[in-house]
């Protein structure tokens, strides 16, 4: 039950916030970069290393859409 009222909130925020829509896109071109370098055959140190940069890039957005999640659902609580 709980997780469906997370998943109205977040339909909610991405109809209406362009804050969170930009933070969902970005978070997901991040993860799609991500992926390219994962699937390469010969991954080079600076592969790695751009990897490690964009994972922490990915959880700082997922941080920000958690708390702006979180702040909407004490809103409308």
């Amino acid at each position: 039950m709980e997780h469906s009222t997370q998943d109205d909130v977040k339909a909610q925020l991405l109809a209406t916030s362009d804050e969170f829509r930009a933070l969902a896109a970005e978070h997901a071109s991040l993860e799609h970069q991500i992926e390219v370098i994962e699937q390469k055959e010969h991954v080079l140190p600076d592969d790695e290393l751009e990897e490690s940069r964009l994972k922490k890039l990915k959880l700082r957005l997922k941080d920000q859409m958690n708390d702006m999640l979180a702040r909407s659902r004490t809103q409308v609580a």
